[in-house]
């Protein structure tokens, strides 16, 4: 069984910076895509950024260039810097990551249960 666990969410200004980190722990052989999705109040849930195990970042378009997305292999890690947020940026934010659990076995998409990012002035 894995569990991702995020921390870091909370109320900021507009403008102003917030960083997510999302821990795994768990029977864990190796993990693939690391990842942040977020679901605002009455919208579906979107991606907002992934980071393969080697590095390669993918974001969605419109969130390019105000957030980071990194992860700590090691660590088992993957963190989300949000820079000059917006209030349209309000969402619950959702870990996700691809992982493997043996040698002998497919990677298994596994999320966490998600922590609140709220951008009012």
């Amino acid at each position: 069984q894995v569990q991702l666990e995020e921390s870091g969410g909370g109320l900021v200004q507009p403008g102003g910076s917030l960083s997510l980190s999302c821990a795994a722990s768990g029977n864990i052989f190796n993990i693939d895509d690391m990842g942040w999705y977020r679901q605002a109040p009455g919208k579906q849930r979107e991606l907002v950024a992934l980071i393969s195990r080697g590095g390669k970042e993918r974001y969605a378009g419109a969130l390019e260039g105000r957030f980071i997305i990194s992860r700590h292999n090691a660590k088992k890690e993957v963190y989300l810097q949000m820079n000059r947020l917006k209030p349209e940026d309000t969402a619950v934010y959702f870990c996700k990551a691809d992982v493997v659990e043996s040698m002998w076995s497919q990677a298994v998409s596994s999320w966490g249960r998600g922590i609140q990012v709220t951008v009012s002035s």
